[in-house]
């Protein structure tokens, strides 16, 4: 579908929009359960890129103590706490631009292997990856790699300009080409316009990925987009609905920036299409709403976790 036929899904009357991707939401999943997974940073800080967003970067004064790789004995002891609080999936994330073949990428590939013998799906955040990299971690057993687009192709280099848009669709298509399930997604509020996020939206279609995440830009201090404005919650509701009528088999994950989202917001946006979650008090480095709120939370919508 092109921008302008996802423009006019978009740009409907909010509440015609939102039934319309309801109705979707109904047809194609359990509209009452969320899937929850969990996300850790295994490799933190110390990242030569300039994502203008991100902590991790070493170009930008964040205070973020910089931190090795994990060992594969407390990545596991984290996956099975995950288990134990409800998450059906564990993601594992590392700092920097690409896979390395060396120990680190080993103990990664042996992690794999073992969170699934616990009977948890596993997910993956390396950077850019080559296709004998993605065909180990395909034989290991990995569920989903992710790799997010970020916003569109033409607003892109106003946020990056280390790696490129493209650079980051080849990678997708090196997961794709391997068998792995495909995640990705963007952050809202870069800056961006409407019409980026309707570019970024036509890609993620284009892609067609098993899982999509949805990022509220944390506005950290020390990176460029410290003093960004917030998104419209009216933006973002738009953005999940299009998605959810565009892509209507792929799970919609609420991801950063759920933790200064208001109840009434998270309940729309599963309303009209969100059904996936990370929990826990801790995204990757910032905050994030906590298990204990997520339980109140549920409890008062009426909403549950997949079991």
């Amino acid at each position: 579908m092109n921008k302008n036929k996802i423009a006019e899904i978009y740009d409907q009357p909010l509440t015609i929009l939102m039934d319309k991707a309801r109705k979707i939401h109904i047809e194609n999943h359990c509209p009452n359960e969320i899937q929850k997974s969990t996300l850790l940073s295994i490799k933190t800080g110390g990242c030569p890129e300039d994502c203008s967003y991100c902590s991790q970067s070493s170009r930008y004064k964040t205070n973020l103590k910089v931190e090795k790789m994990m060992s594969k004995e407390d990545i596991l002891k984290n996956a099975v706490e995950a288990k134990k609080n409800g998450s059906k999936r564990f993601c594992m994330a590392t700092s920097g631009t690409r896979v390395r073949d060396n120990k680190d990428f080993d103990s990664v590939i042996e992690a794999i292997k073992e969170i699934k013998e616990m009977g948890m799906e596993t997910c993956v955040t390396l950077g850019m990856l080559k296709p004998h990299q993605a065909e180990k971690l395909k034989e290991a057993g990995l569920d989903y790699y992710n790799h997010n687009i970020d916003t569109s192709p033409e607003y892109y280099s106003k946020i990056i300009t280390t790696r490129t848009f493209e650079e980051r669709i080849d990678t997708i298509s090196c997961v794709r080409d391997a068998g792995i399930k495909v995640c990705t997604g963007g952050i809202l509020g870069l800056g961006e316009s409407k019409e980026d996020r309707i570019s970024m939206l036509e890609q993620l279609s284009k892609i067609s990925p098993e899982s999509i995440t949805v990022n509220r830009l944390v506005a950290i201090k020390g990176t460029p987009l410290e003093n960004n404005q917030e998104i419209e919650s009216t933006e973002i509701i738009r953005t999940i609905a299009t998605a959810r009528i565009l892509m209507p088999k792929s799970a919609i994950r609420l991801s950063a920036g759920r933790e200064k989202m208001s109840d009434e917001l998270q309940l729309i946006c599963f309303y009209v299409g969100a059904n996936s979650v990370f929990g826990g008090e801790k995204l990757l480095t910032t905050k994030n709403k906590g298990d204990d709120k997520d339980k109140v939370f549920l409890e008062k919508s009426g909403l549950a976790f997949q079991k």
